[in-house]
């Protein structure tokens, strides 16, 4: 004899008709249920879990915290109530086949949802944990768990059906097949996010912390996650800029990395100088730049090396177009040369080069090209601007100008003339 049957005998031999025992018996099922329901909820939520939570933020490792961090416990005990719901539903209906069938169906998908969560925060703690060993390891492990993301959320949306419609979800896939086109135009975005995912991290194209540029999308700045449909990027105005995944392999974009790991960073910028400024140097010239220490020895062995020129060639030194002379713009280059080759701030190791442009209206272009052993953004900053501070000080001291279009200033001060 069964529990309820029991029961109702029970109350029977207290003298109550059927139809009352019978609803006085589900009436305190019912209250059972809720009871137990709200029972098990908090020995799950505040029992179990907080002992698994304890024992977790004893151990000596760190990357479990973040299982805690996500609710992944938390959301476990949910499970509870709807498993003590759909256990007690046959006692609370009594042969009644219908609502004990709808209520184990709500149970169930109580269930599924609740699962789903926990598979969601367990994939976004295993995301988190497994960021390290991508960039390590190079392996796309946030793409592939964000698409196993969609799949068990998928999965559990076709079990919901299933069990709303007494289905077995076999069929119900089966159904689905003529729907694959559309079901392929809905996630594009998210198929292509994840081919492109594959492709940045196969490729080693875009890491998290890498300096990207991107115009199109106004990002300039470093990359702080890549999703499966997206890559943010925190502009250095503090900006978020939100780019789509697959964008970065289909169009362009400029990453800094290599500059990074270089340990050198470009200084690429011209002084233009006034070109009628150039002149051939005087011996009082040179006299006097030759007490500048960084081109002395440099004067003294140009001074000898073209006298011995000029005397072996014959030239004749009144005019000062023959032979070989020395000029204020080239004594320039060579102090700038020698000034960069002495600065402690500049790369010894990577491309050094003091140019000579093409003239243009705005004056000869005298080019810098070289590396500052010091990539940060403020202190390559502040090393180029007290390089050109020095070179632009010192351009007069060569007998040249920088050249520098007129301003109010210099029409006020002709007028006034």
């Amino acid at each position: 004899m069964t529990t309820p049957t029991l029961v109702l005998s029970w109350l029977d031999a207290y003298g109550l008709r059927p139809e009352d025992a019978t609803w006085l018996f589900r009436l305190a099922a019912a209250l059972a249920t809720i009871v137990l329901s709200y029972l098990s909820f908090v020995m799950a939520g505040r029992i179990v879990v907080r002992v698994v939570q304890t024992i977790i933020r004893r151990s000596k490792f760190t990357w479990d915290d973040i299982f805690i961090e996500k609710d992944v416990f938390v959301r476990l005990a949910h499970l509870a109530p709807a498993l003590v719901i759909r256990l007690m539903a046959p006692v609370v209906f009594m042969n009644q086949t219908l609502a004990i069938s709808y209520t184990q169906k709500a149970a169930a998908i109580y269930m599924l949802v609740a699962g789903a969560l926990v598979a969601d925060a367990f994939l976004s703690a295993l995301i988190e944990v497994l960021g390290d060993y991508e960039r390590k390891f190079r392996v796309p492990f946030r793409a592939c768990l964000q698409v196993v993301k969609i799949v068990a959320y998928f999965v559990v949306v076709i079990y919901v059906f299933a069990t709303l419609l007494g289905k077995g979800p076999g069929m119900l896939l089966t159904g689905m097949a003529g729907l694959t086109a559309v079901m392929m135009f809905i996630f594009k975005d998210t198929i292509l996010g994840f081919v492109g995912g594959v492709q940045l991290t196969v490729n080693d194209m875009v890491r998290i912390g890498d300096w990207i540029e991107m115009p199109k999308y106004g990002a300039d700045g470093d990359v702080i996650d890549i999703k499966l449909t997206t890559v943010k990027v925190q502009n250095f105005d503090k900006t978020i800029s939100t780019i789509p995944t697959y964008a970065l392999v289909s169009d362009s974009f400029k990453n800094w990395r290599g500059m990074s790991e270089s340990g050198g960073r470009r200084i690429k910028r011209s002084v233009h100088i006034d070109m009628s400024s150039i002149r051939f140097c005087t011996d009082e010239m040179l006299e006097r730049y030759s007490k500048y220490h960084l081109i002395t020895d440099y004067i003294a062995r140009k001074r000898k090396e073209i006298a011995e020129y000029n005397a072996e060639n014959k030239i004749d030194g009144s005019q000062l177009v023959n032979g070989r002379r020395m000029t204020n713009i080239g004594t320039f280059r060579a102090y700038v040369e020698a000034y960069l080759r002495n600065h402690p701030k500049i790369h010894p190791n990577m491309t050094f080069l003091i140019r000579q442009l093409a003239p243009t209206p705005e004056g000869l272009p005298i080019e810098m090209y070289v590396f500052t052993n010091d990539n940060r953004w403020a202190p390559y900053e502040a090393i180029q601007a007290d390089i050109f501070d020095h070179i632009l000080a010192v351009v007069p001291q060569f007998d040249l100008r920088v050249f520098q279009n007129p301003s109010g200033g210099d029409f006020r001060r002709l007028i006034e003339e």
